[in-house]
């Protein structure tokens, strides 16, 4: 179908749209008003070394990234453009290529990491020199800032009362979709000398991952089908969402961190079927609305992002450190802890990229509760290998678990491993599928492996300590450590009553 012309003032004769964390087309609110506003629009991405040049030559991120590439890029040859694509450090390369194609204008969707405002300073700046507008807008958020606030003009540090005025304000008008191909005709194609195309990852200095055999789904096409797909169980997410070995989930945070979804399309349909009396919708639109809170968060906290406590009192925490604590750490990296869910975890995400939500809180506390070992590193370890890392979600989840963010659980809330394993995985098939060796034990016994009979680990070809880890701490015991180490939190407290 051909995109429909409408008549509109222009206030620029060229304009650039700057694609970020926002790969796709439709509901796109920079490229929506780029068309408005430009008589041509142009688009670009950039493979920002600033951030590549730092990551493993494997990455799937990156991988995902490069095929929702070669999607967008191929929709918007369709509508009479095409992609743009650089390999350079953005910060330099949008300026670069602003005065290259004698844009007066750039557009982009708003990113609210510290160092993406960084880098937005240094493109404002240099934009500016060179007499070139830039403009940014809302587009993975359904409510940012400041625009929830309290009836003081604070910002939320507790949840449920950002959830009701987040509810509160909801309406329309925040859901409704910028009808992007109304205007798509201002959409123009790039000069020849820029029409290379989407670059192999090789070229980029990247190889091919495990993605594909994965059957993670990439683009607006694969977002649109996981998707479909979640809303056909929708209704049964509240009871499902915690069993990692059950299709719960809707397996779109990744479509959401790199926006091949769109945000508003999924609140709406949520909150229509909230509206309904849906249990499972309602319970997904929180999970939702929890996201704008991080983000908010981080917003009006930038300091949490740079390894700073929510709450400073959780910075005198004195943290197991020195070559034992690093032992740990890399037990728990390895999936070495002796601990079946726990290690099971771990293997699901250096696999995949992906760790199921209740897996994500038991086993940041385990690091920080059982191991005693500082947040910081659990936090850096996720940000190097979930396919959807966001810092304001991943801060936000790692604070909880410690108990040093905003609305965190009590710092005596200790998850015992094992009990969680029994409840959430009661038949261990999650455990069984990330650890065939110890697959042969039994419902119970496979929970806690050391409890298990000699009889019943020989018939299961299991040798503890050697197959598989003996536990590298007593959960017992550790959850005494913590309170004593938690004691200096403690006693502010108690001296604050």
């Amino acid at each position: 179908m051909p995109p429909i012309l409408l008549a509109v003032d222009k206030a620029y004769p060229k304009g650039l749209m700057w694609f970020r964390r926002d790969l796709r087309v439709d509901d796109n609110a920079a490229l929506y008003h780029a068309l408005r506003s430009c008589r041509q629009v142009l688009c670009v991405f950039v493979f920002d070394r600033a951030i590549l040049d730092a990551l493993p030559s494997a990455d799937r991120r990156v991988e995902f990234i490069r095929e929702s590439l070669v999607e967008l890029d191929a929709e918007l040859r369709t509508l009479g453009s095409g992609l743009i694509v650089r390999h350079a450090v953005a910060a330099d390369e949008i300026a670069a290529l602003a005065h290259a194609l004698e844009v007066q204008a750039v557009f982009a969707n708003r990113d609210d990491e510290p160092a993406a405002l960084e880098r937005d300073a240094k493109v404002f700046g240099a934009l500016a020199n060179a007499g070139v507008t830039y403009h940014t807008y809302k587009d993975q958020t359904i409510f940012e800032r400041d625009e929830v606030l309290t009836k003081t003009g604070q910002s939320y540090t507790v949840f449920t009362p950002y959830k009701r005025a987040w509810l509160a304000k909801l309406e329309a008008f925040y859901l409704k979709p910028y009808p992007v191909r109304h205007y798509a005709d201002a959409l123009a194609p790039p000069p020849e000398s820029h029409r290379a195309g989407v670059p192999t990852l090789k070229a980029i200095g990247f190889e091919k991952t495990n993605l594909a055999e994965l059957e993670i789904p990439t683009g607006t096409q694969g977002g649109a089908a996981l998707f479909d797909d979640f809303f056909q169980r929708i209704d049964r997410y509240d009871a499902s969402r915690n069993f990692p070995a059950v299709r719960g989930p809707s397996y779109l945070s990744v479509h959401l961190r790199f926006g091949t979804v769109s945000i508003r399309q999924l609140a709406g349909v949520a909150h229509q079927l909230a509206l309904q009396g849906d249990v499972g919708a309602a319970t997904w639109l929180s999970e939702l609305i929890w996201r704008d809170f991080y983000f908010q968060v981080l917003a009006f906290n930038p300091r949490i992002g740079e390894g700073k406590s929510f709450r400073p009192e959780y910075d005198k925490i004195i943290w197991h450190h020195g070559k034992h604590a690093d032992g740990l750490f890399d037990a728990w990296c390895q999936g070495r802890t002796g601990y079946p869910l726990i290690d099971a975890a771990m293997a699901q995400i250096n696999q995949t990229g992906y760790m199921h939500n209740r897996l994500r809180m038991v086993v940041a506390s385990f690091l920080c509760k059982d191991l005693g070992l500082d947040w910081r590193r659990g936090e850096a370890y996720f940000a190097l290998h979930l396919n959807d890392f966001e810092l304001a979600s991943n801060n936000g989840g790692w604070q909880w678990a410690s108990s040093s963010g905003c609305d965190a659980q009590p710092y005596f809330r200790i998850f015992n491993p094992v009990t969680q394993s029994e409840r959430f995985d009661p038949e261990g098939k999650f455990i069984r599928r990330y650890l065939p060796q110890i697959s042969k034990l039994s419902n119970t016994s496979i929970h806690a492996p050391w409890n298990a009979t000699p009889v019943e680990l020989e018939a299961a070809g299991i040798v503890l300590g050697e197959g598989y880890p003996k536990p590298v701490v007593d959960h017992a015991e550790a959850r005494e450590r913590t309170l004593q180490r938690y004691g200096v939190v403690r006693s502010k407290a108690t001296a604050a009553n």
